[in-house]
């Protein structure tokens, strides 16, 4: 919501006419005005949705471009050019909207269905990273049905400790727990299920946390890198978008040129790998000695007013309303693209 906020503002309204979607937790489309959509929308910790204003919407399948607002007496449909999805973890950054959105025919900013499913799941992400020559922590992964043969001896074994376990699809830092000890697995373990029937048990690098932006489609570039310096043990989903002092941020990153290239190619790598488009921010641990492993990538990164993303293209000549255009058009690009594409036959 944070984020919408911010993208809402930076449009060039003289372009654009915003039209405001609103998901609640129980997956409820609403219609809403600029002015009233967020409550307490200052405030990180309480910033809702106004549940109390919203007219329940939603894309209707085989009208393109057709947004139906359903009222108690009335059904009337407004055009959408694109739509941009400010949203984040499970069924926003997953495909699953994606495929929604493909399927009513509508232009949409981001990676398609594969991007997204891909990115999000980190298990699938490193293998195929790993396949493709590119420096990932090593890893182990365990399925809910595994559980019970998860062994701390063993993992200490093949990972060193500490070591972090994760939900294999969850976004935001969302249920991951950093181990030290025997006693803080099973509530680690029991932490990363409660997201996703599958885990990443992952191995902890001592190191700079670094990320790159990414903008394109099939000619994308690398932003200039930032690092986060977490104040907090990591870097936290607290860190990055409610304590506004949780971590800070220096863009750019004090680096050796030589490094900054290598690491701005293996972020386009990871993100051609990956089969993403339009946007995603990729995040690496440096080590002290130069080298350098790709931890993740986000396909929908954050748009807050301490987000990473839309900084590091500032710091590299982007403006934050001229970003929000390239991605519009980045969308509509692909759409026309695929439009040519045979579908029958």
């Amino acid at each position: 919501m944070q984020s919408a906020k911010n993208v809402i503002a930076a449009l060039d309204k003289k372009k654009y006419e915003p039209i405001l979607i609103g998901i609640d937790k129980a997956g409820k489309w609403q219609l809403y005005e600029r002015s009233k959509f967020l409550l307490n929308d200052t405030n990180p910790k309480l910033i809702a949705l106004n549940k109390k204003i919203g007219k329940n919407a939603g894309l209707a399948p085989g009208y393109a471009y057709q947004l139906t607002s359903l009222s108690a007496h009335q059904l009337s449909s407004r055009g959408v050019d694109v739509v941009f999805p400010v949203l984040h973890g499970t069924y926003g950054e997953d495909g699953t909207m994606q495929g929604l959105l493909k399927i009513m025919d509508v232009p949409f900013v981001g990676s398609s269905v594969l991007g997204s499913a891909v990115g999000m799941d980190k298990a699938i992400a490193k293998q195929l990273w790993r396949d493709a020559g590119i420096p990932i922590a090593k890893f182990l992964v365990h399925k809910n049905f595994e559980k019970k043969k998860i062994n701390f001896n063993k993992v200490v074994k093949e990972l060193g400790v500490p070591f972090f376990v994760k939900p294999a699809n969850a976004g935001s830092s969302v249920g991951v727990s950093k181990v030290k000890n025997k006693k803080d697995l099973t509530k680690a373990i029991d932490a990363a299920f409660a997201f996703d029937n599958k885990i990443l048990i992952e191995e902890y690098i001592q190191g700079r946390e670094i990320e790159v932006a990414i903008l394109g489609n099939e000619r994308p570039r690398a932003s200039i890198p930032g690092e986060i310096i977490p104040h907090h043990e990591f870097y936290s989903y607290e860190a990055k978008y409610i304590d506004e002092n949780g971590a800070a941020a220096k863009i750019p990153a004090d680096l050796p040129k030589p490094l900054i290239k290598k690491i701005q190619e293996t972020a386009v790598k990871a993100f051609q790998v990956l089969e993403c488009e339009g946007m995603s921010r990729v995040d690496f641990f440096v080590k002290q000695n130069g080298s350098f492993y790709v931890n993740e990538i986000n396909t929908i990164p954050g748009f807050t007013n301490i987000s990473m993303y839309p900084k590091m293209w500032e710091a590299s000549g982007i403006k934050y309303s001229e970003l929000i255009d390239k991605l519009i058009e980045l969308a509509i690009e692909r759409y026309d693209r695929e439009k040519k594409l045979r579908t029958s036959y």
